[in-house]
């Protein structure tokens, strides 16, 4: 009988690494645009770096070229990310050096079978978005269970950041102080506001309620989807939609539907920043569009009786309509352009909000629906919104965060839509424009959070802070330093300093509502902690919370 003849795949030697070498890589943008505006900052970070490395005698090699091609040197699609790794010896010492917004999947198959300690760092610098960027992939590698270290520096050269770089050339490892986090304790369950929690979880598991995703894992955020079975558990599920059906329901919608929600923006004094050059400013007819979204989605809502919604940020949409931000600040809001049944029979969530999850964003999700129920509850304007934890600096004595989300925020937080307003996205994100609802957070008790994945269970960061008002030049600074066309907040989180919220956090959003007064927010953060402790999530408090 012949023997088979087998087609064996090639054996190849595993690459060696050379001693006191580190390996670098640059994870970047699915977007050309973004990576070429990104790409002179993202090789001075890399100068920095590596100038702080050889500072202590290690050399640094970067594990893949500049694409004559593109011109840039960032990893920019997941395959090109497993090539890469294909060539990195899996023991080494691997830098992750992000000085913009990345896509994580493109790098986290490699680092899932990295066997070498793992450092990501970033740039503290507003002008791209690599600190965002760096929450979002170790988020994703916590989810992952992907050991890691983090670090951030503006240039690498300060006393601290090379400290801790030092600690981790010897270890293997950077410890950073979290002792701002604590356990929550046993409640008190003969409290009101406990008793409330737990009753409206009781609900939410019993009742059930469902969550329409239009299309799951935007940009790349492998952190922001939270699979069924850890969110079944809570009373929670996913209606799983296709954007492509949005599009369809927008073309079903009236002119005269989308004319009336525009004046409805109008008559309350919401601000049009209008040019006339479609390819570069924002026209009436790209809100004309967008008006048109936001009744689809409420629709589209209604059809599937969704208690929350998340249209997923840019990606396919951006290349076939405007912007969806104007529909997703809208529908965050209690107050908004009355939207009809298609037969005119009846409003649509009359006089409720609609929670949108940014960038089908699930942990967002989860945390929306639980704030809107317990504000809601306690008679509080439940509008809660996901931020960008972009960057920040000291202002007057204390540190304030840039909070800023991909345009838009309930109109509510800016303090009503008269201060409000929109600009158009940059066209070379957003080719058919389209405009954001923008503003300045008014001052305030926030109550802050975040819903994320470890060790294969849910658990919650929840922490107090305050939006503090700063003079008209300085928040001008702040949004020319970032994204002037979105909504900025200027947060301070009461008792957690910038490193241990950037030691700790898991993810590139934090969720923030406001209260009333500091009496009536620590009331509500008990509620949500009780809430989410009766699920069987783990709550950990951070920072100054009083209960």
């Amino acid at each position: 009988m012949p023997s088979a003849s087998y087609a064996f795949p090639v054996e190849h030697a595993a690459p060696t690494a050379e001693p006191n070498t580190l390996y670098t890589v640059a994870s970047g943008d699915l977007r050309l645009s973004a990576n070429e505006a990104g790409w002179e900052t993202q090789k001075q970070l890399e100068a920095d770096f590596a100038a702080a490395a050889e500072r202590f005698g290690w050399s640094v090699v970067r594990a893949h070229d500049v694409d004559p091609e593109t011109g840039h040197g960032f990893i920019d699609s997941q395959k090109k990310g497993m090539d890469v790794f294909r060539g990195i010896p899996a023991d080494a010492p691997l830098v992750v050096v992000d000085a913009v917004w990345q896509y994580s999947h493109h790098v986290l198959p490699g680092l899932r079978t990295h066997t070498g300690p793992i450092l990501v760092v970033a740039n503290w610098a507003g002008d791209f978005p690599g600190l965002v960027g760096l929450l979002n992939l170790t988020g994703s590698m916590t989810k992952a269970g992907i050991r890691y270290s983090a670090l951030w520096s503006k240039d690498f050269t300060d006393e601290w950041a090379l400290g801790k770089l030092r600690e981790w050339l010897e270890t293997g490892s950077i410890t950073h102080d979290l002792s701002h986090v604590r356990v929550l304790p046993e409640l008190d369950g003969s409290s009101e506001e406990v008793r409330l929690g737990r009753a409206l979880a009781e609900q939410l598991r019993t009742e059930k309620a469902i969550i329409g995703v239009f299309d799951e894992g935007c940009m790349g955020m492998y952190n922001a989807i939270i699979d069924d079975e850890l969110l079944n558990p809570l009373g929670i599920y996913k209606e799983r939609l296709s954007q492509s059906a949005l599009l369809a329901e927008m073309a079903r919608v009236t002119d005269a539907e989308a004319e009336a929600a525009r004046q409805w923006l109008d008559d309350r004094g919401f601000t049009f920043h209008f040019g006339t050059d479609d390819a570069t400013e924002l026209t009436p007819a790209q809100v004309h569009e967008q008006m048109k979204m936001y009744i689809a989605a409420l629709r589209i809502s209604d059809d599937f009786g969704l208690d929350a919604v998340g249209i997923q940020y840019q990606q396919g949409l951006k290349d076939m309509t405007s912007a969806s931000d104007l529909a997703e600040g809208l529908l965050n809001n209690v107050e908004r352009p009355e939207v009809l049944s298609r037969d005119g029979s009846r409003e649509l969530y009359a006089g409720k909000a609609l929670p949108h999850f940014n960038e089908v964003d699930e942990g967002v999700a989860v945390d929306a629906l639980v704030t809107n129920r317990i504000w809601t509850a306690m008679g509080l304007d439940p509008a809660n919104t996901l931020h960008d934890v972009r960057w920040g600096e000291e202002y007057d004595g204390e540190f304030v965060w840039v909070f800023e989300i991909s345009g838009a925020v309930p109109a509510s937080h800016n303090g009503g839509y008269d201060k409000s307003y929109s600009m158009r996205q940059v066209p070379h994100f957003f080719p058919k424009g389209g405009g954001t609802l923008s503003g300045v957070s008014k001052p305030g008790e926030i109550v802050w959070s975040r819903v994320y994945i470890e060790n294969g269970r849910l658990h919650l960061d929840i922490g107090r802070g305050h939006v503090v008002e700063l003079p008209e030049e300085e928040t001008q600074r702040r949004l020319n330093a970032t994204d002037p066309q979105w909504p900025i907040m200027h947060a301070v989180l009461d008792g957690v300093s910038r490193d241990q919220l950037m030691a700790r956090h898991k993810a590139n959003h934090a969720q923030v509502v406001y209260a009333p007064d500091a009496e009536t927010a620590d009331k509500a953060l008990l509620a949500k902690a009780a809430f989410f402790d009766h699920l069987g999530v783990e709550v950990h408090l951070c920072g100054d919370v009083s209960l």
